[in-house]
């Protein structure tokens, strides 16, 4: 049984090298304090690349888009469970609930989601995690930013309700049920652009881990293991309830079960009080993530060889 779960971690290690190699670039240019112009890169990513990946991938995928459809309504419904249980565990647990529900809820769905998924469940699987990552990118740009700002008042509490990632998949949606031609042209530059992003996002991830300031560790760590315990629970309950066919059930699990999201940390450090336990929540959630992603991927049912 243990050289079984040994072959396991071995595959599994292997498959998620790529990614690995992508972290270990920034955590080495952030331990050798070089300069990371991270606004550029942040802005590069959300405004241009990311955009252009969702483009292309829903313009181009095979799914179908009563298919598409169906991973929104699972987004949107696992959203709100995970965020009722995370409401729940968090007054039990004695924590400032509305300032910690976005951290708790909302899963690492971009920089992780996307290349795990691709890699474990091949481009069919990208384009589920684009379509799971869509909505959820948009209700935490939303959502939970208006949670975090509910008592700023002006323009800090009214997020905009459109980005340029919501604009790019409705706009590939749109083209998809209409029957209309992209240009080639359009097509070849969103593949081009779009590639920046996950070896951007993955590398800004590394970076993150070593330079965020944290110290309230135990606050972070039992946040973090909120966020991976509310994510297999709702995940779980939510493709089970809307009978999700297997090639996207897990897909959607898979993203659901993810650690916490580095842009939850960015948000409670400029909105709230709690950065260093959100921060410490994107170390221990992320680390315990990665040694039990063999484990995540065979109960998402990971078409995987070993």
């Amino acid at each position: 049984m243990i050289a079984g779960l040994a072959g396991v971690y071995l595959a599994v290690g292997t498959m998620l090298m790529p990614v690995l190699v992508c972290i270990a670039v920034g955590i080495g240019w952030g331990h050798r304090k070089l300069a990371y112009p991270g606004m550029f890169v942040s802005t590069l990513v959300t405004m241009v690349a990311t955009p252009a990946l969702v483009f292309h991938t829903l313009a181009t995928t095979r799914l179908a888009p009563g298919t598409v459809v169906s991973v929104a309504l699972a987004a949107v419904l696992g959203i709100a469970l995970m965020g009722v249980l995370s409401a729940i565990v968090l007054r039990i647990a004695g924590f400032p609930v509305r300032t910690l529900v976005p951290t708790a809820t909302f899963p690492n769905a971009g920089n992780l989601g996307l290349p795990l998924s691709q890699l474990a469940f091949g481009d069919a699987g990208l384009s589920v995690a684009v379509a799971f990552f869509s909505v959820t990118s948009f209700l935490q740009h939303t959502v939970g930013v208006s949670l975090l700002t509910a008592n700023k008042g002006g323009k800090a509490g009214k997020p905009g309700l459109i980005s340029p990632v919501v604009l790019a998949a409705v706009s590939a949606v749109i083209l998809r049920v209409a029957d209309l031609p992209v240009p080639g042209w359009i097509v070849e530059s969103t593949r081009m652009l779009g590639s920046l992003t996950i070896p951007l996002m993955l590398i800004s991830l590394g970076y993150t881990l070593v330079t965020i300031s944290f110290s309230s560790i135990r606050e972070g760590f039992m946040l973090g293991m909120i966020r991976l315990g509310v994510g297999v629970v709702g995940g779980t309950a939510v493709v089970k309830l809307l009978g999700l066919p297997p090639e996207v059930a897990g897909v959607t699990l898979f993203q659901m079960m993810m650690p916490v999201a580095v842009i939850n940390y960015m948000y409670a450090q400029r909105y709230t009080d709690h950065a260093d336990a959100t921060a410490g929540s994107v170390v221990a959630s992320t680390a315990c993530f990665l040694v039990l992603c063999p484990l995540a991927l065979w109960y998402a049912g990971a078409p995987l060889q070993f």
